[in-house]
């Protein structure tokens, strides 16, 4: 007798504590697990010289230059990539509708009329009318369907970090491939001049060769110099040929190379605020998508547990069967009923269980996953504040390199018009004024790219 009085009790204890074991992980338990997985990280970033203050938005903007916020614009509308992420971002939320779905309750109708036919002579069969609802819902005590919406949830917002870190990437693509075209222009107008000045010195020592004031290994030097600056004019026209073709399939072009573009690089502006490295966390899509990611994973291990509980349902139905349409609803047509069920399993041959050891094993791999992003993005970070500085002091270091070269070439032609020098001595000093032009050219773009690099670096947004 007391143990029948004991009974309820016990059940409830027993399921009181089913639903402990079976708790859902919370953001807490992820950030936990997630700040574990990194080292200890400083105060400030350790490349001196980054400008405080809070990261702002708009870097694309900030250039200054329309027609590549234009193109930006143009790109994030029109480039497939994006457009791929897009849908794949409304179809993570669509799946979070599908998995909070069975936390309501499943109502279904039907609906069906019946006339058997008979030999019978005189024997009449009425038709047979039967409406029915069923209604079914899981009492999801141990968090099995909870945990299931919460794993698709965070992982529609991973995919919606990474679809907003693709727009950010997009935009600093498109400027890149900017910069570069603009950087293949110039480089073409470099080679060109120096075409130009070879083939006047070519035709200058040949009419020196001819009356005698110059020696056949000076026309053939001069000669030799002219058809490599030819080469070297070829290779930059393909190489601006092949920079408007991928900036035209960034913005959904077709490659045509009938791009319009500015003749000179925009300037680069003033090094941007670096915020604070445990910042970078909570800003960069990136590791944001990685850390929601980490979130699944803790709801996958919760539902994959929860699934080894028993399963609670309740079906309710009801409805009506009459010959007569009209009175299928009446009272005495109708018909209800209520279940109740307990599914438990018992052998599954060890399934379950090794189903909740690779939702486990996923959990690790994910926090892994994540630690290794947030280290690739305060690489990233410190690499760029440290490149700031150093391409700044190379662009000053070019620009005096390209200053003497101008002024030797000036007085190397002036001696070499006096007989002072030899022609091959004003050669030798003209390539060098025409490789300190290019490098010149090459570091302005490195480092108007390298800016925008950093502010993506850091997760500002470019809009």
């Amino acid at each position: 007798m007391r143990l029948r009085r004991l009974a309820p009790f016990a059940g409830s204890a027993l399921a009181l504590a089913l639903a402990g074991c079976a708790s859902l992980s919370t953001n807490e338990d992820v950030r936990e697990a997630t700040a574990q997985s990194l080292p200890p990280l400083p105060e400030i970033w350790a490349v001196g010289g980054a400008m405080p203050g809070e990261v702002r938005i708009g870097w694309i903007a900030a250039i200054g230059d329309p027609v590549l916020s234009e193109l930006v614009l143009e790109a994030q509308a029109n480039n497939r990539d994006i457009r791929a992420a897009a849908a794949n971002l409304e179809a993570a939320r669509a799946l979070v509708r599908q998995a909070r779905a069975p936390l309501l309750p499943q109502i279904n109708g039907s609906f069906s009329a019946d006339r058997t036919d008979s030999p019978v002579p005189f024997q009449v069969q009425d038709t047979v009318y039967t409406l029915t609802a069923q209604a079914q819902w899981e009492a999801d005590l141990w968090g099995r369907v909870r945990a299931g919406r919460n794993a698709a949830y965070a992982s529609a917002q991973a995919v919606e970090a990474d679809f907003r870190f693709a727009q950010y990437a997009l935009a600093q693509g498109v400027a890149s491939a900017y910069f570069a075209s603009i950087e293949a222009q110039q480089q073409v107008e470099v080679a060109q001049r120096t075409l130009d000045a070879l083939a006047e010195i070519d035709r200058i020592v040949r009419v020196r060769y001819r009356e005698g004031f110059a020696s056949r290994q000076d026309t053939a030097t001069a000669g030799s110099d002219f058809e490599v600056a030819r080469d070297n004019l070829e290779q930059a026209q393909v190489a601006e040929r092949t920079a408007q073709r991928a900036l035209e399939v960034l913005l959904g072009r077709y490659p045509a190379d009938a791009i319009a573009l500015r003749d000179t690089l925009p300037e680069t502006p003033p090094a941007p605020p670096a915020g604070l490295p445990a910042q970078l966390l909570e800003r960069r899509p990136d590791v944001i998508a990685a850390e929601r990611r980490v979130a699944a994973a803790f709801a996958n291990l919760d539902q994959r547990k929860a699934a080894q509980l028993p399963l609670i349902s309740l079906t309710a139905s009801g409805g009506g069967t009459s010959t007569d349409l009209a009175s299928i609803l009446d009272g005495p047509s109708l018909l209800w009923s209520v279940v109740g069920s307990v599914l438990q399993p018992i052998f599954d041959g060890g399934l379950r269980g090794a189903q909740v050891d690779e939702a486990d094993a996923n959990r690790r791999a994910a926090i892994e996953s994540y630690a290794a992003t947030a280290l690739a993005a305060f690489q990233d970070v410190e690499n760029n504040l440290d490149l700031v500085q150093v391409l700044a002091r190379r662009e000053l270091i070019l620009e005096n390199a390209a200053e003497e070269s101008s002024t030797a070439y000036a007085l190397a032609q002036l001696q070499y018009a006096e007989g002072e020098i030899a022609l091959i001595d004003v050669l030798n000093i003209q390539q060098r004024l025409f490789a300190a032009e290019r490098n010149l050219v090459a570091i302005r773009r490195a480092r108007i790219d390298q800016w925008v690099t950093l502010n993506l670096a850091l997760g500002g947004a470019w809009d």
